[in-house]
């Protein structure tokens, strides 16, 4: 019995992939509503994991506001509306939202309610964008060398 040696061609061409994006687009129609938004949900969450667990610091920093406003979009809130749901201020929410303020429990338990996520994870991307910004500071190591202990102290 002979093997026929299946060529690239054959299983990747436009014709198949063409069938296969109508496959999804057929699909993706039948779903609920509730469906189509866990979907959407579930899509911003896979993102704010990857950007936790990724170390590509060149690509850019996202802020945990950026990942809120993903969530607000698909939910077609306001970070006003959500602010007064957390109980909060607008502009006090926006600077914990946008790292001006440090994170601290009450926000992040209340995130990871209102978006079905470990409160760790908005504690990673706030300490992931210090340390990013930390290894951008240290290029300019030699400015800290003053701090050096021994220009305090005589050994």
């Amino acid at each position: 019995m002979a093997r026929k040696e299946v060529k690239l061609e054959e299983v990747f061409n436009e014709k198949k992939k063409e069938g296969l994006k109508e496959f999804i687009a057929t699909q993706s129609a039948k779903q609920s509503k509730e469906r189509l938004l866990t979907n959407k949900l579930l899509a911003i969450q896979y993102k704010l994991e990857d950007y936790i667990r990724k170390e590509d610091e060149d690509k850019e920093m996202l802020k945990i506001l950026d990942f809120v406003k993903m969530y607000l979009k698909v939910l077609n809130l306001t970070k006003r509306e959500l602010a007064s749901y957390f109980e909060m201020k607008d502009s006090n929410l926006h600077k914990y939202l946008s790292g001006e303020r440090k994170l601290n429990a009450k926000v992040a338990l209340k995130l990871s309610a209102f978006s079905h996520t470990k409160p760790e994870y908005w504690y990673r991307v706030q300490v992931k964008n210090e340390l990013i910004e930390l290894k951008k500071e240290e290029k300019n190591m030699a400015e800290y060398q003053k701090f050096d202990y021994r220009n305090l102290v005589a050994v």
